[in-house]
């Protein structure tokens, strides 16, 4: 193998290895793994799942219930008071067991807040002083707990529980978009440190190279000592803001991969991202989106009806309350548990319990009035929130339109300032331009460049935030949905 081979060979393995410590990425791909691996879309994850079961459980309340309850044992031993027939007090020695087991069925009742249930009854008693043992129960027994005039929040509960599972499905949504929002802003903070980056390392060497120029010219008497200094001077402006931009880039780097989640210890390269494809956003369109899918239009009903619900409480419970319970059944006793299904006799309890508040010094109608004036309260406050809404729509529908126009001019901006610096560049090495107008090309550049990085910046959080506001893919004429 040649000298000449072994060269090349080493070269091409530096270079691979260097390639290898770089990874490339796109605003895309930025944005899909942000959506995978961010702690915000896992934390949003977390939350569509408290949400769904929040509304399983609101779902199992409306259901038959199969519950068992039991005292087992209850045991006593201990002296207690008897009363004679001639009014004195005897203090008895008792010592006893009283278990109990209760199986019930029930099932509430949503339109009129009250609970039907079927359950069956067993107890024992245990007399240790006299050695006795007997069997109390209910084989079958059928019941209503049913509140009259009283609130009933199992009929707000169904009106509200469903917009609530509603608008946290949303919101899972949003926070996707929230987060695409997000990864993009760490996108472009990176990639405008890159490309300043790029302009220093860009600056450093054209300076360097012209110092080097003007130093050879200084000799042959073709500019003078002050133009040497201040491409002197230039250069190590160059070198300083180099160094500041390589930082900036870390910190750029660093904040990027901590938003993604991601562990990968190589550089990232990010490309600059074109602008999405012309599309034409109809303001209407893009505010009937917005009221049909953001969790904010569902929470404004919602805000609505949990104002009227309070209004409603506090109306039923400032007047007559009553709560009617009533059973049928049969009970039985004996010595033995089989004596209680044995011919049980009729079981029937019927009670009916009022409340009336008579004298309550106002109490009840200020909580009433309260009520109406947070409802009223509410009111104004959805209408007014529904404005700005709408206000912010078509504000981001009309700023993303403009910044679509803007992109294209500062890109034609961008390379008429790199052409012109490339001709100026030209012109000073044939010594026919002067120093100071070198310069002047040289910030027209870097400012054109940066202009045009800042305007697709502006442009993509515009895009993404009217995602996030409307839940619509304008691009794709769709509504936006996750799995």
């Amino acid at each position: 193998m040649t000298v000449r081979k072994l060269f090349l060979l080493i070269f091409v393995m530096a270079a691979g290895r260097a390639s290898a410590q770089l990874r490339k990425l796109t605003l895309e791909e930025v944005v899909q793994q942000s959506r995978e691996q961010s702690i915000s879309s896992k934390q949003a994850v977390t939350q569509k799942k408290t949400n769904y079961w929040q509304y399983r459980s609101f779902q199992a309340d409306y259901k038959p219930q199969l519950s068992l309850l039991g005292t087992l044992p209850g045991f006593t031993r201990s002296y207690i008071q008897v009363v004679q027939p001639d009014g004195t007090v005897s203090f008895q020695q008792v010592s006893n067991n009283n278990s109990t087991l209760n199986l019930s069925l029930s099932q509430s009742i949503a339109m009129t807040g009250g609970t039907v249930y079927v359950q069956q009854q067993m107890q024992r008693f245990d007399d240790f002083q006299r050695d006795v043992t007997r069997y109390n129960g209910i084989p079958f027994e059928i019941g209503i707990r049913q509140p009259l005039f009283q609130f009933n929040p199992l009929k707000w509960d169904r009106k509200i529980s469903p917009l609530k599972y509603q608008e946290g499905n949303q919101q899972y949504i949003q926070s996707l978009e929230q987060v695409a929002l997000d990864a993009t802003g760490f996108y472009f903070d990176l990639l405008v440190a890159q490309v300043n980056l790029q302009i220093a390392e860009k600056n450093r060497s054209n300076n360097d190279t012209l110092f080097k120029i003007a130093r050879h010219k200084l000799e042959l008497g073709k500019i003078s000592q002050n133009d040497l200094l201040q491409l002197q001077m230039g250069l190590l402006t160059a070198q300083k803001d180099l160094a500041s931009a390589q930082q900036s880039a870390a910190v750029a780097s660093l904040k990027l991969k901590m938003y993604m989640g991601s562990r990968d210890e190589r550089e990232l390269e990010l490309g600059i991202p074109s602008e999405a494809c012309e599309f034409a956003i109809d303001p209407q369109m893009a505010l009937d989106e917005a009221f049909a899918n953001r969790s904010a239009s569902v929470a404004f009903r919602r805000r609505l009806l949990e104002a009227d619900r309070d209004v409603q409480q506090a109306r039923r419970n400032n007047g007559l309350n009553a709560t009617l319970n009533a059973t049928f059944g049969l009970s039985n006793q004996g010595n033995l548990p089989r004596e209680v299904y044995m011919s049980p006799q009729d079981r029937e309890f019927v009670e009916l319990q009022l409340t009336l508040p008579i004298l309550t010094w106002g109490r009840n109608k200020a909580r009433t009035e309260v009520a109406r004036a947070a409802q009223e309260f509410a009111r104004q406050s959805v209408e007014q929130d529904k404005l700005t809404f709408e206000q912010e729509i078509f504000t981001q529908v009309t700023l993303l339109q403009m910044l679509q126009k803007q992109v294209k001019l500062t890109q034609v901006a961008d390379g008429i300032a790199a052409d012109r610096y490339q001709i100026a560049k030209e012109r000073f090495i044939l010594s026919d331009l002067s120093v100071t107008d070198l310069g002047i090309a040289t910030q027209e550049k870097d400012i054109a460049r940066r202009d045009y990085i800042l305007a697709l910046r502006d442009y993509w959080q515009a895009y993404y935030s009217l995602r996030l506001l409307t839940l619509y893919d304008f691009e794709r004429g769709r509504k936006i949905s996750y799995q």
